[in-house]
């Protein structure tokens, strides 16, 4: 899924330079099918002295090739790249190739790419087929709040008030329109992103938003969620949800006695002081309602963290912490089962 961005492999935090917004760069190390384990383990050692760390390397497939995938934002940029180890012992990567003698090379390589982005080799694979600009363009107009209470109006009346932010247009036809008015919002987007607002708002009825070119200019196409790549309701990372949410991982004095799941969850999300969003397509699909569900956790002092998963377990529902568009984070709790 296009939500979760890749495992953190390899991150190398940089200043900004005066001209291009400083990125973070992720590295995979790809075998192929002639490496060996020993010269994993001496890529591996090599990098490590080089002061290249936390580097992850996996065998590889036939369908592997050296490439840079972008995500993030303009003012954030993540370059995914996968490197191949290949027949000679040497790391490639698009437009460039290194010998493990040559390991400042490739961390001037990897510099340059997280401070001026791909200028080299391939031209990196961007989600919908955007150009990189058009990419940046989309993510910094969705990272914008929606600023408004959600909460108790109508999908339709939601999406057109955000809608109505952006310079990108979005449009409903008459089905989607149809199906989004029928449908009232349990959930607050105040404080979230627009592009989290909107994916998730969609899908509520089934619906998802693709940003694409039309006629030559950017536009948002709202469609049928099933079966296609839409835009994604925030991403996961690998920092760890303690930085982000220090309230979950604060040890508590916890006692929650036969109330309903949506009654606990509501006050452990007063304490967090971090917005909760569910995936109400899913808890429609596998017919859970949180007000209808009691939930027993017994007094004990713990994390809210522990106290969460467990409550949410006896509901059949699972949490994970995701981050909009701006870098917010939030609690996004779905079903156990796939939806």
């Amino acid at each position: 899924m296009f939500h979760r961005l890749f495992p953190l492999l390899f991150i190398l935090a940089l200043s900004a330079s005066p001209t291009w917004a400083a990125g973070t760069v992720q590295l995979e190390l790809v075998g192929a099918g002639q490496s060996s384990a020993l010269s994993f383990q001496e890529w591996s050692q090599t990098l490590g002295k080089a002061g290249i760390r936390n580097v992850r390397i996996r065998s590889g497939s036939e369908n592997d090739r050296p490439s840079i995938d972008v995500q993030g934002t303009a003012e954030s940029p993540l370059y995914m790249v996968v490197g191949i180890i290949n027949a000679r012992n040497e790391i490639e990567v698009p437009g460039a190739r290194f010998r493990r003698t040559e390991t400042a090379k490739l961390s001037q390589w990897l510099k340059d790419l997280a401070e001026r982005g791909p200028t080299t080799g391939k031209e990196p694979k961007v989600p919908f087929g955007l150009s990189v600009a058009d990419f940046n363009r989309v993510a910094k107009e969705l990272a914008v709040p929606v600023g408004f209470a959600t909460q108790g109006t109508t999908c339709k009346i939601a999406v057109e008030k955000i809608a109505g932010r952006l310079q990108i247009p979005l449009k409903l036809d008459d089905d989607a329109a149809r199906a989004l008015a029928d449908v009232k919002l349990d959930d607050e987007f105040t404080d979230l992103s627009a592009g989290v607002a909107l994916a998730c708002i969609l899908r509520t009825a089934g619906y998802g938003f693709v940003p694409r070119k039309d006629g030559g200019q950017l536009a948002y196409a709202v469609v049928k969620e099933a079966g296609r790549e839409v835009w994604p309701i925030g991403r996961t990372t690998d920092k760890p949800d303690s930085e982000a949410v220090p309230a979950l991982y604060e040890f508590r004095n916890v006692n929650i006695q036969n109330v309903s799941a949506a009654k606990a969850i509501d006050a452990i999300a007063k304490r967090l002081k971090t917005p909760i969003v569910f995936d109400r397509a899913a808890l429609s699909l596998h017919h859970i309602d949180p007000a209808k569900v009691n939930v027993t956790v017994p007094g004990k002092r713990t994390t809210y963290s522990i106290a969460l998963k467990r409550l949410l377990f006896q509901a059949r529902l699972k949490y994970e912490l995701r981050y909009d568009e701006a870098g917010v984070p939030f609690v996004w709790i779905t079903t156990i089962k796939a939806a």
